[in-house]
């Protein structure tokens, strides 16, 4: 970028460089390489500064991360992903919401935090984790406290997570699939299970597996995987991966509330629901493998 936003200046050089990479853009492992800060736009849609869809406590998230006060969520509008069956396309492909600056992102996540919210949660921050980050540092510097939530498409760049180390406590991404051919159909995206793999891997290495505290979760690794019906997210594999490659005490959401939505009813392969045994199937997998498989 021809220069650092004031706000920037202040922030450490990891959080700098998150904000460099965005000229040209390489945040994500797209690799569109536009110039974010003239207003170019890549396959997220997004410049510079996010897009927010939404900010408030919300309670249907993982009953670890609820609490009474619910959790602090923040969506953003964008995606990296291409999903065709995506449930919230009005914010992720649509990109419906309103432009913010950091200094409202900050004021976002100390508000949520006043109103008793157990974490802030990002939601799709991928595409725009520069100014998370910088949201982050200074929010904690006028006194943010709770945990923050990366709560991701997992279709994320090693490089950006380490520039990330210490700002998140929690790590939640989706693995989505484990087929190369699937994820480019549905998502746009061949690469990636060998890219989420590798992110996924990288978020171990910073939190570790989920830790929790009188039932809420402070710090770790979350994994969500929505099942599919006929198993084109491969979910055998995903979770053989989990056991063998980041722990046998992962933390997995074996999630069962996929529904043909957006593009996918005019595609025979996902035009339907998982049947009940497709899911039990692979919950049964999951706890076979000594995964913890949250209820």
């Amino acid at each position: 970028m021809e220069s650092l936003p004031d706000k920037i200046r202040v922030c450490s050089k990891a959080v700098q460089k998150l904000w460099s990479l965005m000229d040209p853009c390489t945040l994500c492992p797209r690799q569109c390489k536009i110039l974010r800060s003239k207003g170019q736009t890549g396959f997220c849609g997004i410049g510079a500064l996010p897009v927010i869809s939404s900010v408030g406590p919300h309670f249907g998230e993982e009953s670890v991360l609820v609490g009474k006060g619910g959790s602090g969520t923040i969506f953003f509008a964008g995606c990296n992903l291409g999903c065709i069956f995506c449930q919230n396309y009005e914010i992720s492909h649509e990109r419906q919401g309103s432009r913010t600056t950091i200094e409202q992102l900050v004021q976002s996540m100390l508000d949520l935090q006043s109103r008793g919210c157990s974490n802030i949660n990002f939601v799709t921050p991928t595409h725009v984790v520069a100014a998370v980050a910088a949201a982050i540092e200074l929010a904690r510097q006028k006194g943010l406290t709770i945990p923050t939530v990366y709560n991701t498409g997992g279709y994320d760049s090693v490089e950006t997570l380490k520039l990330l180390d210490g700002l998140i406590d929690i790590y939640m991404p989706d693995m989505k699939y484990s087929d190369s051919d699937v994820a480019g159909e549905l998502s746009a995206a061949p690469d990636y299970p060998k890219v989420n793999f590798a992110a996924v891997k990288e978020m171990h290495r910073q939190v570790g597996d989920l830790k929790t505290e009188k039932g809420l979760a402070t710090r770790g690794l979350l994994i969500r995987h929505l099942i599919l019906p006929g198993d084109l997210a491969g979910s055998f594999k995903i979770m053989d991966f989990l056991f063998e490659k980041i722990s046998r005490k992962t933390t997995i959401n074996v999630m069962a509330q996929y529904r043909p939505n957006y593009e996918a009813l005019s595609h025979p392969h996902i035009n339907r629901r998982p049947s009940l045994e497709e899911i039990a199937s692979a919950r049964r997998y999951a706890m076979t493998k000594g995964l913890h498989v949250l209820e």
